[in-house]
């Protein structure tokens, strides 16, 4: 997605076959390597598995199969292919796994392949979106072995990882402080968008804040998960404590209600069968040609439910400790710096911003008082950003959950100025410890004007940007297809649908 959708030197065309030049690519003057991670996700595997993927309108799944002696047929919705063995215990059941696993990939990498190190040894993170649990705790587990290895405490061999930033993007840290927005923010934003009315807006407060809510549960389920972390005789039973405590804590919560309404999950201002940004990557993964190029044995997977299964089983996303992290590489030197695109719902900006000034770090309360200076950018005044020396927190105007996507000049600048240590709002000073940023101390009286919602765009392998009565002719196989996208007029034949590649078949 990264790569291919927001960042990377490139991205597809409307064809799903072509490249576009990206001119604000993040590599232009930096060395980047994209992961996929945990294992089972997109290219990264275990054991190649003959499969089919089935796309359902809400629900995308690989079902792995025997094609000894016969291989199913492909249509609209079922796709042949060599995947992950899809197996629970095949992959991490956490980000503090996740964390462990690329360590060590980290310490092979660099071992085996020294003229890929850093000319000046120094090694960034950027993570966006479930990135804010990831960042954080990977970035953690690697200063962590740092400090082994500088008491001399560490592994034999273990090599040495010069870490200098820690990059957010619209992230998700912590669930008790964050979720909260998840009800404000589309009772009250900054484009003037009501989504939920005042008597929604109050219900789901008092379910949030009442004795015992919402906000007491999650609590709850984060308190028993770090004391069981923390003493290996605890012997509470965390299902008992924790139940079926995901994003929200029950079928009546915000997200439900917001899934209701006729507003995209990464951008507020756009409708719910969100056209942008276009998902013609996947289309362009799964040309023979391109898997070839690539050298991979499986298909790419967009998204895994066996990864998601083990992370909901283990309460990740629960889980606090990630702004005690960012504390810690904070007062290790390290650089963290965040940006929210002020258009996101799924990881909004005001979550993020309430989760940045609750970071406990030396200088909690400097920050705290920090005031917001505009960020200069080609295009002009493209956000607000908090900073204090290392530390900083961005909101971007007129973006949605992938901020290079939406506004690619304003995400460039932040990545190079956080890498080449220069103030985030201009990019002309040099950043010390005593750097910090002038002006209000929030930015709530900016207002921004929604943009004209594009119309929704059927592409059929992301039902999330076709509507109900479109998906049903894909669902049937009815619907007029070329280049992964419904033709609604029928003029055009059907394009290419059946899955290319893997070496298995």
């Amino acid at each position: 997605m990264g790569l291919l959708e927001e960042l990377g030197p490139c991205s597809i065309a409307a064809d799903s076959k072509t490249t576009i030049n990206n001119p604000w690519s993040w590599n232009n003057e930096v060395n980047l390597l994209f992961l996929d991670q945990p294992t089972q996700v997109g290219f990264s595997y275990d054991v190649p598995t003959n499969g089919t993927l089935i796309i359902g309108d809400s629900d995308i799944d690989i079902i792995p199969g025997d094609f000894t002696t016969d291989v199913p047929q492909s249509n609209l919705t079922h796709y042949v292919g060599t995947f992950s063995s899809q197996k629970l215990l095949q992959t991490a059941n956490g980000t503090a796994f996740a964390a462990h696993a690329l360590w060590h990939f980290a310490q092979t990498w660099f071992f085996e392949f020294p003229h890929y190190k850093p000319n000046d040894d120094r090694i960034s993170l950027w993570a966006e979106s479930y990135g804010g649990h990831y960042g954080p705790g990977i970035f953690r587990f690697f200063q962590q072995q740092n400090d082994r290895i500088a008491a001399g405490t560490a592994e034999e061999g273990s090599q040495y990882l010069h870490l200098d930033t820690l990059g957010i993007v619209n992230g998700l840290m912590d669930i008790v402080i964050q979720e909260e927005a998840y009800i404000t923010w589309p009772y009250n934003n900054t484009y003037g968008l009501q989504i939920f009315d005042q008597p929604l807006y109050e219900e789901l407060m008092y379910n949030w804040t009442r004795p015992g809510g919402c906000r007491d549960k999650a609590k709850a389920c984060e308190a028993a998960l770090k004391e069981r972390d923390s003493d290996p005789s605890y012997s509470k039973n965390i299902t008992e404590i924790c139940g079926t405590l995901s994003l929200e804590c029950d079928e009546n919560g915000p997200i439900t209600h917001y899934h209701t309404k006729n507003r995209g999950w990464y951008d507020i201002a756009h409708p719910k069968n969100d056209p942008f940004p276009a998902k013609h990557m996947l289309g362009y993964l799964k040309q023979e040609s391109v898997l070839a190029a690539l050298g991979v044995p499986v298909n790419f997977t967009e998204a895994s439910n066996v990864v998601a299964l083990q992370f909901l089983n283990s309460h990740d996303i629960v889980r606090g400790g990630f702004l005690d992290a960012i504390g810690y590489l904070l007062d290790s030197g390290v650089k963290v710096h965040m940006m929210y695109g002020d258009r996101d719902y799924a990881c909004n900006w005001v979550g993020g911003e309430k989760a940045s000034l609750a970071v406990p770090y030396s200088r909690i309360a400097e920050f705290a008082e920090t005031g917001y200076s505009p960020l200069l950018t080609p295009d002009g005044i493209s956000g607000q950003t908090r900073q204090l020396g290392n530390y900083s927190f961005t909101r971007v105007y007129q973006a949605g959950h992938e901020v290079p996507s939406y506004q690619p000049v304003a995400a460039y600048e932040i990545f190079m100025r956080a890498t080449f240590n220069k103030d985030i709002p201009t990019g002309l000073l040099a950043v010390g410890d005593d750097f910090q940023t002038i002006g209000p101390l929030d930015t709530w009286s900016i207002k921004n004007i929604p943009p004209v919602a594009p119309e929704p765009k059927c592409y059929i392998l992301s039902p999330g940007t076709c509507t109900a009565e479109l998906w049903e002719t894909v669902a049937n196989g009815t619907a007029t297809v070329k280049d992964w996208y419904v033709v609604e007029n029928g003029a055009e034949s059907q394009g290419e649908f059946s899955l290319l590649g893997g070496d298995e078949l």
